[in-house]
């Protein structure tokens, strides 16, 4: 099978347990009955309360990419009366930004840089909006914005805040209540280390109240929340993956629930920050999270070579970036099921790789 020895540091898919990829061995059940229904509910459920959604929250079920999530929130959340403040700091906020293009929501493209916009409040244009598009963190290049600021400049502007947290949950706060969110935008390969195809959209009372009428037959929330209901979906649902999710939230739970799992990504991200002082390769950001650690070469080396490097002679797999930052940056995930132990694998690689002695 491809890749089946390698180990794997990348920010999507991630490395799964021994646990769920039992569940997905199995034959697929059919779903158009209670039993299949209970396990959406109690998916449902398990989402809501992981990210302190608010009373009333409803979760959508998209069989579908975590863009597929980002395009369906703008199209049934925003019309061309709106205007969005669309954070853009790297790719996934670009990816933003082209969906209200291809939509027609007038929106500003807001370019940042060297900021978590802790002080968005000075930072932000001052027009009048109806919405803030964040991605928490964007993966591109490892930078996580500060949720909390952001909520309370939403909420002094009465603004709707949708959040995509595809590459954070699990592994760094997110809080709804707290945070002042309406939309949460989360996917399975990620955090949750489950096969890629899954993709949750969560809606607070203030986001289910803006839910339209839309020309789309496959991503109208609509008929989304009425199957809902009845812990169905209106189309063929990622049976497999629903039930891997299901296992997963009980997983989480027994392990201490969330908070649990975000103080092992945390451990395991200073960890590995900690254990590579010594190599020629810097933080690429001060705002990076628990979910992943992007790397700068400061010795000259391409950061595409040290990708294949690491593939080619050690069977280690870290990500690379593409575009103008190919040879500056590359990127290692925390997410999934990580140890010390495993982490060490990549750790050695990179030293041997430098034929640098780890202390």
């Amino acid at each position: 099978m491809i890749y089946e020895d390698y180990y794997i540091f990348t920010p999507g898919p991630v490395k799964m347990s021994d646990e769920i990829m039992e569940v997905g061995a199995k034959q697929t059940p059919y779903f158009r009955n209670c039993e299949f229904s209970n396990v959406t509910y109690a998916c449902e459920k398990g989402l809501l309360e992981m990210v302190n959604a608010p009373e009333g929250s409803k979760v959508i079920f998209l069989t579908a990419s975590g863009t597929a999530g980002m395009e369906s929130v703008v199209m049934n959340l925003l019309t061309k009366d709106d205007k969005a403040l669309v954070v853009h700091g790297g790719g996934f906020g670009g990816r933003f930004v082209d969906i209200c293009d291809v939509h027609g929501i007038p929106h500003t493209d807001f370019v940042v840089k060297n900021t978590n916009l802790h002080d968005i409040e000075s930072l932000a244009p001052k027009e009048n909006y109806t919405s803030l598009i964040v991605n928490a963190h964007e993966t591109s290049v490892g930078h996580l914005y500060d949720l909390g600021a952001m909520g309370a400049y939403a909420k002094k502007n009465n603004l709707l805040y949708i959040v995509d947290a595809i590459s954070m949950l699990v592994t760094d706060p997110v809080d709804m209540s707290a945070d002042n969110i309406d939309v949460v935008i989360a996917s399975s390969q990620k955090g949750l280390a489950l096969p890629p195809g899954l993709t949750m959209v969560i809606l607070a009372p203030r986001a289910l109240e803006k839910v339209q009428d839309i020309k789309s037959l496959y991503f109208n929330f609509k008929d989304y929340l009425s199957n809902g209901e009845r812990g169905q979906t209106p189309y063929t649902p990622a049976v497999t993956i629903m039930l891997q999710l299901e296992a997963r939230l009980n997983q989480i739970n027994r392990r201490g629930g969330v908070q649990q799992s975000i103080k092992k990504a945390q451990d395991i991200s200073e960890y590995f920050r900690a254990s590579i002082k010594d190599l020629p390769l810097k933080e690429y950001t001060p705002y990076m999270p628990n979910a992943m650690t992007t790397l700068t070469p400061t010795d000259g080396k391409s950061a595409m070579d040290i990708v294949n490097g690491l593939e080619d002679g050690y069977k280690v797999m870290v990500c690379p970036n593409g575009g103008a930052e190919r040879d500056t940056i590359f990127r290692v995930s925390h997410m999934g099921d990580m140890t010390r132990a495993y982490t060490d694998v990549l750790i050695d690689a990179l030293y041997d790789y430098y034929k640098i002695e780890r202390k």
